[in-house]
């Protein structure tokens, strides 16, 4: 039987009404899949190619011939706003079988929550935060809301496969399971899938089935991609040049504000009359860049035609860009973050710019596949922008880093197909404080065999000593998070009933103190570090003067004013791969040209090759830069290039008598040294061999807090996940290595 013929009649009466012709190559492999075995299933398919639909007609199918006497599907998603579109989806999918949809998370119906306590069935849509919180609060309702789950569908699951929300996640899948008695298959969906295989692993995680990824031919992917080059003041990379242009939309022709920028005029120009999405790489640029355009309105006499999303914004704000993105007559274009990276439907969308290149080949193709929905090829426009160099700047400056990040990005996915691969090796002490605090709080006093039980079987802690987990207990109890009962059991302490009781404690990726933001009875969003009354903040695209400042009550009172200034939301941190900063070497290496590079970013790649040949860089990492001072150029990812930079300063600095020291991570060192080149290296490769144990790249006295409650964690435990968990040690040493051979 064919797969639309096995589907339940009502979703057959859905495709019929919905206009569809046929079935998707990955509806029909998703069929196959969910109706002829048990196996869990990874669905990996293009953006807006139907994966919801292709996991829900055989769920629900299923479900229809076989009604579950509890909640069927749970389906998790890493963003409310994600659940909050899916919700509306689904429902239409569901309503006139009466299936019902429930969402659950912060901003969602109470009633209808309580509605689904009562009488537990359909599908359970949930972030992994609000599912952290119905295990602690609701964790005698678990058996009666799941002792039937059939399916747990996991959204967007490559936002998982990295760090440790998605090991949360797992943690939280497994104790469900083993509370309820149940044991429901894993539907993992996702766009951007780095190794298959070894994510298919990661989604069995703690589960007894193997899973299954479909193989169908997806069809040819049509990208129209540009990439353009800035300098943020005249004259532009190939001003002054002679050569064949390449035909390029026109300049800005409107009066441009004082502090002009030509890049985001570039931006402001050719996002005129279209619906487009304009990503950065953190709040603090997407503040600047939404205040900017703006600017351009202004100056141009336009009505404001930019709004901004991000994750300190309140939700009205957020909320009505996704309205404004999903009407397919608007033509205001939202200035966003990750936010708007994933699977949100935004209708029918013009193209997407990129504001420098994102640290993740997932990123861009996430991004990228924000448009082209609805049959139109996908379509995004990379705006590089990028100071002039001082004159007696140092070498490394000259390089056009994001714009060699960039064609990478590109280059590795186009001709490898390469998308960043799960990290699964880790040794996340952190989470393990995280869940050892969660199941005492839902579960109440237990014997630390018992604990010790219900926590290190969990797949993420395979690597968990015994030993370690005393460790951490008898640092909970001299801490006062955990107490010792006269029974000898163990329950919260007073100090761990604070933390725990605190919303922020369902969430184990790290967060700033922010203050709530308020003009009026209007609140805009959250800040971090709020500047004295009198001063100016940036939020929601507009510049606002501090009213107030309730410390107590972390609130900022504010009135709008005109100008531009820059915002803080906190760090924003980059975890880059190894093989794009190999591919960014080959970029400046080989004479290849790339059909997307506009006119000044080929003068300007042209420009960095030949200060790459000139230098000395081709084929040696080390470059004298003058006098004593050297460039090292190790073509390492964030996490190997940490290893390397702890080398040179623990072990190698007396030796190379290091001094200066600066680094620009993940792209290049800086440093003076009392040796020769030749000497250098067979220092440090001596070094890199001599070490055997990660633990002697951390300094004496350092306490590494990486992860949100590694405060909590005894020194000795922190000190080694980070040692064993976070430097790239293997990748390190196999570059050190390389450079003795070569």
């Amino acid at each position: 039987m064919d797969v639309f013929s096995r589907y339940a009649p009502f979703i057959q009466d859905y495709i019929f009404r919905s206009g569809w012709q046929s079935l998707r190559a990955v509806q029909n492999a998703a069929g196959d899949a969910i109706f002829n075995t048990e196996a869990n299933v990874l669905l990996t398919a293009s953006t807006a190619s139907g994966k919801t639909e292709a996991a829900f007609f055989p769920i629900l199918t299923l479900l229809e011939e076989d009604p579950a006497r509890t909640v069927g599907v749970l389906y998790i998603a890493p963003l409310k706003a994600l659940i909050n579109d899916q919700f509306g989806r689904l429902t239409e999918l569901c309503e006139e079988e009466g299936i019902a949809v429930t969402r659950w998370h912060g901003d969602a119906s109470q009633s209808k929550k309580r509605k689904l306590l009562k009488k537990p069935s359909g599908i359970l849509q949930i972030t992994p935060e609000s599912l952290e919180s119905l295990m602690i609060n609701k964790h005698m309702e678990i058996p009666s809301l799941f002792f039937d789950l059939r399916f747990i569908v996991i959204d967007e699951i490559h936002s998982l496969l990295r760090g440790d929300r998605g090991l949360q996640t797992f943690c939280l899948i497994e104790r469900l399971c083993k509370l309820a008695d149940c044991n429901p298959r894993r539907i993992g969906l996702s766009a951007t899938i780095g190794n298959p295989e070894e994510a298919g692993r990661f989604l069995s995680t703690g589960s007894d089935r193997g899973t299954i990824i479909p193989k169908f031919e997806g069809g040819k992917e049509i990208w129209r991609l540009s990439m353009e080059h800035f300098y943020t003041t005249s004259p532009q990379a190939d001003e002054g040049k002679e050569g064949e242009a390449i035909p390029a939309p026109e300049e800005p022709t409107d009066k441009a504000p004082e502090s002009a920028d030509p890049g985001i005029g570039y931006i402001f120009e050719h996002t005129r009359g279209m619906k487009c999405l304009i990503f950065t790489n953190s709040r603090e640029e997407c503040e600047s860049v939404c205040q900017n355009l703006r600017q351009y309105c202004e100056a141009a006499h336009e009505p404001d035609r930019f709004l901004i999303h991000h994750g300190n914004l309140s939700a009205s704000y957020r909320e009505s860009a996704e309205e404004e993105m999903k009407d397919d007559d608007s033509y205001m274009s939202v200035c966003a973050t990750a936010t708007l990276e994933l699977g949100i439907d935004i209708g029918r969308l013009e193209r997407a710019f990129q504001i420098d290149a994102p640290f993740t080949v997932s990123g861009f193709l996430q991004r990228m596949g924000r448009t082209g929905r609805r049959g139109d090829p996908s379509e995004m426009w990379f705006v590089m922008r990028e100071d002039h160099q001082e004159a007696r700047a140092m070498l490394p400056a000259s390089i056009p880093w994001y714009l060699l990040q960039g064609i990478a990005l590109v280059q590795l996915y186009i001709e490898e197909r390469f998308v960043e691969p799960p990290q699964m090796d880790r040794l996340p002490y952190s989470l393990l404080y995280h869940q050892t605090m969660s199941t005492l709080a839902s579960c109440g006093e237990m014997t630390p065999g018992e604990l010790a039980s219900r926590v290190l079987p969990l797949g993420c802690f395979r690597r968990v000593t015994q030993n370690d987990y005393r460790l951490l207990l008898k640092h909970l109890l001299e801490i006062d998070h955990v107490n010792r009962t006269e029974n000898g059991g163990l329950i919260l302490g007073l100090t761990g009933e604070r933390i725990v009781n605190n919303y922020k404690f369902y969430a184990v990726f790290r967060e700033n103190i922010e203050y709530t933001v308020r003009s009026g009875s209007e609140q805009l969003g959250t800040i971090v570090k709020p500047p004295p009354v009198g001063e100016k903040i940036a939020i929601a695209g507009r510049v606002w003067v501090v009213d107030e400042v309730d410390h107590q009550r972390r609130a900022v009172l504010c009135t709008l004013v005109k100008g531009i200034i820059p915002a803080y939301f906190g760090d924003v941190p980059g975890d880059i791969h190894t093989r794009i900063l190999e591919r960014m070497r080959e970029v400046l290496e080989e004479d290849k040209q790339y059909p997307y590079l506009m006119n000044h970013a080929l003068c300007r790649l042209a420009d960095a090759r030949d200060v790459f040949r000139k230098s000395g860089m081709l084929g040696r990492p080390l470059v004298h830069l003058g006098g004593k001072m050297w460039a090292l150029f190790p073509w390492l990812g964030s996490y190997a290039f940490l290893a390397l930079e702890r080398l040179l300063k623990i072990r190698c600095k007396t030796q190379l008598e290091l001094k200066g020291f600066t680094s620009s991570r993940p792209y290049y060192m800086q440093f003076t040294m009392q040796v020769g080149e030749r000497k250098f290296f067979e220092i440090i490769c001596e070094e890199a061999e001599n070490i055997l144990d990660p633990m002697e790249l951390v300094y004496e006295n350092e306490v590494p807090v990486f992860e949100k409650y590694d405060e909590y964690v005894p020194e000795g435990l922190v000190k080694k996940g980070f040692a064993y968990g976070v430097l790239d040690m293997q990748g390190m040493k196999r570059r050190v290595a390389g450079w003795r051979t070569s």
